[in-house]
This record gives C-alpha cells, sequence and structure tokens, in this order.
C-alpha cells in the first residue's frame, strides 16, 4: 500500500518540495503544471490584477512582480 506522499508525488506533475507555492510582497506566486505562473494578490483591495507569468524561474517572476508594483504606483 502506499503512503500519502507516495499518492501525493504520484499525481503531481513534480517531485515534493521542487515547485511549491510561495509568497512574495502581498502576492502569492503558483506554480502551474505547464511550468507558468499564476501570479494572485494575498488580499484585497487588489492594487495589482491577477496574471500569468510566462514559463521561468522563480528569481524572474520576482523580478515580474517587482516591475508591475512600480508601474501600479
Amino acid at each position: 500500500m502506499a503512503s500519502a506522499s507516495t499518492a501525493i508525488a504520484s499525481t503531481s506533475n513534480y517531485p515534493l518540495g521542487v515547485r511549491a507555492t510561495v509568497r512574495y510582497r502581498g502576492f502569492v506566486l503558483i506554480p502551474q503544471a505547464d511550468f507558468t505562473w499564476l501570479v494572485r494578490p494575498e488580499r484585497s483591495p487588489m492594487h495589482l490584477l491577477p496574471f500569468r507569468a510566462p514559463a521561468s524561474s522563480l528569481a524572474d517572476v520576482k523580478a515580474l512582480v517587482d516591475w508591475r508594483l512600480g508601474e501600479a504606483i
């Protein structure tokens, strides 16, 4: 019988611990199965609408959030 962690790993496209949801500057960065990132505000009122970031590294997504926040002000 498979353990719970094995069942989770087999249903996911990523091994455990490789791509996890990240909180950054009031946003939640959520990895998607197609290697893009869904970026959503943690709370309302939203200063920036949710958006998708192209397939890239976490550092690139954080830089994109910083850039968009700079334009929103």
